[in-house]
């Protein structure tokens, strides 16, 4: 169990001592040309390394420090000699392996794979698969912590620590040694096996308790502890041995075991197809293209035995939304909610590309000469960067500035605009130049880049760099707008792209950086510490913060020419806005647990979630922490209306009224849901409050007022350039671009509407669509009526795409009136009044393809309180499918077989649609996202 989370990382962890460490003579060659970012650097024994027009150092500032373990003392990286030389992407889920923060823990924290957990030590690897959450810290926080369930390793593995031995782009592989043994375990997220090696020693499995046995076939033992069953297996030839709690099998002049957590005993035999095809590596391929982001997830595998390279792997509930691929029945319970098996060793998902601008349109709720005045307070004042320092406050400071500088171009006032963007320069300069009062430093040991002053741990924990340095990137880019000199290689543009390897390295063959140190690709989000030191895992709190990141990477590439590093920009906002949808706002009501009584996290653990900041308790700044900052990398929040409105009435809930010391914050975040709502705020308060340190008041009226006159973004549409957005208001859209390019180019957006934009110029026009900006909350005519979504989902949105999920099979057993393994829909926090004379009504499309004697059967049930206990249960007949390809239409009309319990008044409720195989022996599907996938419920 862990604590309530109550103070940030970057405040509660900085190191207590602060000794400096020799500096190295000499620093490597960074190969920044091979990895498409610029000219390489060449060695140097000079403190200051050159870099464009700036530089950097290749030692600490005096009096500072590096990475230390939590006494202060400096640590380096715990590798393996065969991994010695290759960067380590600290900031990941298991970087405790190679982060030994605490001297007395030379082996690792938990590790939250999902399914699995994992934590090191000295006789091999604990495995568990924690099913049931934990509701602690007076109910702030839920957590399915790690708890073993078994330990694999070798008889008499004591391994005096671990250490990274191999690592891609979700997997790892930790290394024991004793003397006489060696052990490897490659694990990974979304992985359903442990795929260990070993030498000196029989396989050794040690239990929590007794195991249950259901099947021994020699080499293959399946066992059930704590309620969990697993599968073992050892080479062909082999015998496991149980004994009490201790299980183990020769290898036989093998070197090679496995196991696997199994969704239920008669999985049994699709897992042991795949025991032997060793997972060897994992790789992310993306691409942007015509305003949609591909991802393709694949797994490279090594047959042990037999000729099989497939395997099975467990989807996360933002990756499943988006994949078309065939899933299995298969799933598992996780803290991100329900994983999907596929049987495969890759998968693809698509979204919809979230466009980033560099500012709001230009509209004619405006009043120019007020913004000009608030501009000017900005522009004018004694000190723009309010005293700031480290590189946290500094990028706060240079964020402030930078969203100003289109905001004053579009209404003409270019004298402020330069004098801001040369107050940024200058800041800017002063960082990138080695020797000064600030600058960044090199640590060949840890192959990172850090800023001093530091702050908040991002030095001695090597957290945050993705945070801090989102800043700057994003500053640069709007320099690079308007001074593509500027932001060139020869001047300061190296200096940007060495941040940008730092945090969001797109090379994998790169010296000096690792790929993409923070952004946990299968995961979807990035994580914020560098140790991973916490019984919860890692954590990442201001996710918005990382997409500042990204969204500065979609300008930078986009003003500077690189495609790449754009396209990369537009892959890790769109992954992580879906991460951020689910995992921070659960704007599905499908991840969090029943019995967490909040609406959004302020942090994500690898464990759970919490409703915390690390530094307060208030309401205010647990919600705002995952909006700032503001900016045109923000729309994709808009996405979805419905979790906002929840999210700010649950914050003037906590808060026992209005947000008052981050209310320009939260107002522009309720304003990509009910802009008028927010510009009613902005109003009463008529530019008398403080803003928040990030923010501007000539920000905040420029973002209100435009939303209020514009629209809420329309995240329907989307267009064929990356730096484009849609607004919706009445009935009309407002189409915005803005082309970085030296030629005019057209913008296709998806709703078939083009816009022109000249060179370098933001273009905007206006046409009809968009007539309901709000599609989750419904209407009139739409609020008892529900379509079946992907992801197991009872919506009023009628946008989603059309899909179609997979009904188990009934495995031979007669299952008429009883669900099995059924594929569940549903919505919950609905009111309403028992409609009178009315009827539950459904319309479904289901298809057996050519499998013979299937029946598809339904069961509607509605939980009226929403406490978890279903008042009233209807079953209706089954649905007899033909074997023939080809949907077939099955309804109410069937007729009810069963009705238990009563209906009446919904307050708060829940509906659920359960569908399953009555008969046969064989998976079938379920259309969903038409208006042929629909559940009536009798309320109004």
């Amino acid at each position: 169990m862990i604590e309530v989370l109550l103070v940030r990382t970057s405040l509660s962890r900085l190191a207590p001592g602060l000794a400096s460490r020799p500096a190295a003579a000499t620093l490597l060659a960074i190969a920044v040309a091979a990895v498409g970012l610029g000219p390489a650097a060449s060695p140097a024994a000079a403190a200051a390394i050159p870099a464009g027009a700036g530089s950097y150092s290749d030692s600490r500032p005096a009096g500072t420090s590096g990475p230390t373990t939590n006494t202060g003392a400096p640590v380096t990286p715990k590798l393996t000699t065969a991994a010695r030389d290759k960067p380590v992407p600290t900031n990941d889920w298991w970087s405790s392996l190679a982060y030994q923060r605490y001297g007395d823990n030379p082996y690792s924290t938990p590790m939250y794979g999902h399914p699995l957990t994992y934590q090191a030590k000295a006789s091999g690897l604990e495995v568990g698969y924690p099913t049931t959450p934990a509701i602690v810290g007076d109910g702030r926080q839920y957590e399915y912590a790690h708890k073993a369930d078994l330990t694999v390793g070798l008889s008499g593995l004591n391994s005096p620590d671990t250490k990274a031995d191999a690592w891609s782009d979700w997997t790892v592989t930790p290394y024991w040694a004793d003397g006489s043994r060696t052990f490897r375990a490659t694990i990974g997220h979304g992985m359903p096996f442990v795929y260990a090696k070993g030498s000196g020693g029989d396989a050794r499995i040690t239990t929590a308790s007794t195991p249950t046995v259901f099947s021994d076939q020699g080499n293959v033992l399946g066992i059930t502890v704590a309620g969990h069953h697993y599968a073992l297996f050892a080479p062909t030839g082999s015998d496991w041995n149980v004994s009490g709690t201790a299980i183990t099998a020769g290898l036989g002049g093998k070197d090679y075991f496995s196991l696997a957590v199994l969704p239920s005993t008669d999985a049994l035999a699709t897992y042991r197809k795949y025991a032997f095809s060793f997972v060897t590596g994992s790789q992310v391929a993306w691409q942007s293209t015509g305003g949609t982001v591909k991802a393709t997830y694949s797994l490279t595998t090594e047959a042990k035995e037999g000729t099989e390279r497939g395997t099975l792997q467990a989807l996360y509930r933002h990756q499943w939304l988006h994949t078309t691929d065939a899933l299995t029945p298969y799933t598992y319970v996780s803290p991100r909610g329900t994983m999907k098996v596929r049987e495969s060793a890759s998968f693809t998902t698509s979204q919809k590309n979230n466009g980033v601008v560099p500012a709001l349109p230009a509209s004619s709720g405006v009043d120019k000469a007020r913004l000009a005045g608030y501009l000017n307070e900005v522009a004018n004042a004694s000190d723009p960067f309010s005293g700031a320092a480290d590189t946290y406050w500094t990028g706060k400071a240079l964020g402030r500035l930078a969203q100003l500088v289109p905001v004053a171009d579009q209404i003409g006032e270019t004298a402020t605009r330069d004098k801001l963007l040369g107050l940024m320069k200058g800041r800017l300069q002063e960082w990138f130049t080695a020797g000064g009062a600030s600058e960044f430093s090199y640590d060949k040991d840890w192959k990172t880049l850090t800023g001093y002053p530091a702050s908040y741990g991002s030095d001695t924990e090597l957290n945050d760099h993705h945070f801090h340095y989102s800043y700057y990137v994003y500053a640069a880019a709007i320099i690079a707008q308007y001074d593509q000199a500027w932001a060139a290689d020869s001047a300061w543009g190296t200096m940007i792209k060495h941040l940008i390897r730092d945090t969001a390295n797109p090379s994998r063959t790169d010296s000096a950086y690792p790929f993409l140190r923070g952004f946990d690709v299968y995961a979807g989000h990035s994580w914020a510490s560098g140790h991973q030191g916490f019984a919860a895992g890692n954590n990442q709190e201001s996710s918005s913060e990382s997409i500042n990141l990204s969204a500065g990477l979609v300008l930078w590439g986009a003003a500077t020419g690189d495609t790449n590093l754009r396209d990369l920009g537009s892959f890790l906002l769109t992954t992580e806005s879906e991460a951020i949808t689910q995992y921070w706002f659960d704007a599905s009501q499908q991840v969090f647990p029943a019995s967490f009584g909040h609406d959004t996290v302020g942090m994500v653990w690898g464990s759970g979630g919490a409703y915390s900041t690390w530094w307060t308790a208030n309401p205010e700044e647990i919600h705002g922490i995952n909006v700032l900052p503001v900016t045109g990398g923000s729309l994709h929040l808009a996405r979805e209306k419905a979790a906002i409105k929840r999210n700010i009435a649950e914050m003037e809930r906590e808060n026992g009224g209005p947000a008052q010391e981050w209310r320009d914050l939260l107002w522009q975040f309720e304003s990509l849901s009910d802009p008028a709502a927010a510009k009613a705020k902005w109003d009463g308060v008529n530019g008398n409050y403080t803003p928040e340190q990030g923010e501007s008041k000539a920000h905040t009226y420029h973002w209100i007022n435009t939303l209020n006159t514009v629209g809420a973004p329309d995240m329907t549409v989307s267009g064929d350039l990356p730096t484009s957005a849609v607004f919706s208001k009445d009935g009309t859209r407002t189409y915005t671009a803005h082309n970085h390019g030296s030629t005019a180019r057209t913008v296709t957006f998806s709703d078939g509407k083009t816009l022109s934009v000249p060179a370098r110029s933001t273009a905007t026009s206006t046409g009809p669509g968009g007539s309901n900006p709000d599609p989750e909350e419904p209407g009139p005519s739409t609020g008892n009526t529900f379509r079946l979504k992907s992801g197991g989902i009872l919506t009023t949105a009628t946008t989603d795409p059309a899909g179609a999920d997979t009904i188990a099979s009934a495995d031979g057993v007669n299952r008429d009136g009883t669900p099995y393994r059924p594929t569940v829909y549903e919505v919950k926090k609905v009111n309403g009044k028992v409609a009178s004379g009315a009827a539950t009504a459904f319309r479904l499309r289901v298809d057996a393809g050519t499998k013979v004697g299937l029946a598809p059967q339904v069961r509607v049930s509605y939980d009226l309180t929403g406490d978890g206990t279903f008042d009233r249960a209807e079953t209706f007949r089954y649905f007899a499918t033909d074997p023939v390809n080809g949907w077939e239409e099955y309804t109410q009309a069937s007729g009810p077989q069963a009705t238990t319990g009563s209906l009446g008044e919904l307050k708060n409720g829940t509906v659920r649609l359960e569908v399953w195989n009555a008969l046969g022996n064989g998976t079938s599907q379920v259309q969903t996202g038409t208006d042929a996938a629909v559940l009536k419920i009798p309320y109004v």
